[in-house]
């Protein structure tokens, strides 16, 4: 297992299958997690389901956070409940529970945030029980979110998820519209009819515009001593890399393939690549702290496999081990995406150290 620094933030990532297979996917995780030093986050409905996927943790120090159902209601009693029953049941297990926002935080501004009242009320009153983080999804105006973060500063045991390639689509959509409107840019994939440099010239243009709002968001929300997770990855409208057809998720090394050649190349980069995840981390610690900053890699798997060397014993009774090396090969690159996490927090905390000697 790789010597994790404990001074560093915890870095995290997707603990799950996403690949048709036995439990010994999850084992081959277990083993690749712990190789890598990563902390793991679940996705799980109910207790059971996590009670179940704990098995699998990859060693007793492993952080661990659960993200709650999708479709969870925070106005819902059942959805409240729900979270209750998790920070009960999981106290000093698990150091935190994600939700997703909701849209109702746009239209139902207070009542929002009465709920979010209500249930970090509850929440405190569960010994060492997991932070709730209510993570930007469903789309809205970054600007609303950002009011949101401002509206529960003051309470306890409830913070934010930045997801960083959410973020960052919103805000590459907003600028093509801005030239073209009526136009959405995750509409166009590398084998549109109509793709010539023009177009990919106004696509390339929006994506580049999607760094500098990431770092002003998060200069935004800091300095308020409150915890923030953040979910990386990366992202680009023309990416038909991933299988549940979405245009982000994609690792901080992926390029995007295109048909025809653009500045001398027949790729194009992404909204962050390794340099610009630098910069978003460097603006995390920078603004909330290192200690107050933790990430999850949420990066999807693709269809690329990797031999899978010494894991191979795990598998001894599968026949066609396509899956297995699908699977070995998405951890690979968790692992590789983690240690470019890891340099970039060591350089950045550093800098922190640094500055605060002077």
């Amino acid at each position: 297992m790789n010597a994790v620094d404990k001074n560093l933030p915890p870095v995290l990532a997707l603990f799950a299958k996403r690949i048709e297979g036995d439990d010994s996917l999850f084992e081959l995780a277990r083993r690749r997690f712990q190789q890598a030093g990563l902390g793991a986050e679940m996705y799980a409905g109910t207790v059971s389901e996590l009670e179940w996927l704990l098995r699998f943790k990859p060693s007793l120090e492993t952080p661990v956070i659960v993200h709650l159902p999708r479709d969870l209601d925070l106005l819902d009693p059942s959805g409240s409940g729900l979270i209750l029953n998790f920070a009960s049941r999981f106290a000093g297990r698990v150091g935190g529970l994600v939700v997703h926002d909701q849209a109702e935080l746009g239209s139902r501004f207070e009542d929002y945030i009465g709920a979010a009242r209500s249930i970090a009320s509850r929440l405190s009153r569960v010994s060492h029980g997991p932070q709730l983080y209510i993570e930007y999804a469903v789309g809205l105006d970054p600007e609303l979110f950002s009011r949101f973060c401002s509206a529960i500063a003051g309470l306890e045991g409830i913070s934010v998820c930045i997801d960083v390639g959410h973020l960052g689509i919103w805000q590459v959509r907003k600028a093509y519209a801005q030239s073209r409107p009526g136009q959405d840019v995750c509409a166009i994939f590398p084998t549109y009819p109509q793709l010539d440099e023009p177009l990919i010239s106004e696509v390339d243009r929006a994506v580049g515009s999607a760094l500098p709002a990431i770092l002003d968001f998060i200069q935004g929300i800091g300095g308020r001593d409150k915890t923030v997770h953040f979910h990386l990855h990366d992202g680009h409208p023309m990416s038909s890399f991933s299988p549940f057809g979405m245009s982000d998720h994609l690792s901080f090394t992926a390029q995007i393939p295109i048909g025809i050649e653009y500045h001398g190349r027949r790729f194009l980069p992404t909204m962050f690549g390794p340099a610009g995840l630098e910069r978003i981390l460097s603006r995390a610690i920078q603004c909330i702290g290192p200690e107050l900053v933790s990430f999850t890699l949420e990066i999807h798997p693709t269809d690329d496999q990797l031999a899978l060397d010494d894991a191979d014993d795990l598998f001894r009774h599968w026949r066609d081990k396509t899956n297995a090396m699908k699977m070995n090969h998405w951890l690979w690159v968790l692992a590789r995406n983690c240690q470019l996490v890891r340099a970039a927090c060591m350089k950045a905390c550093q800098v922190a150290a640094g500055a605060s000697r002077l």
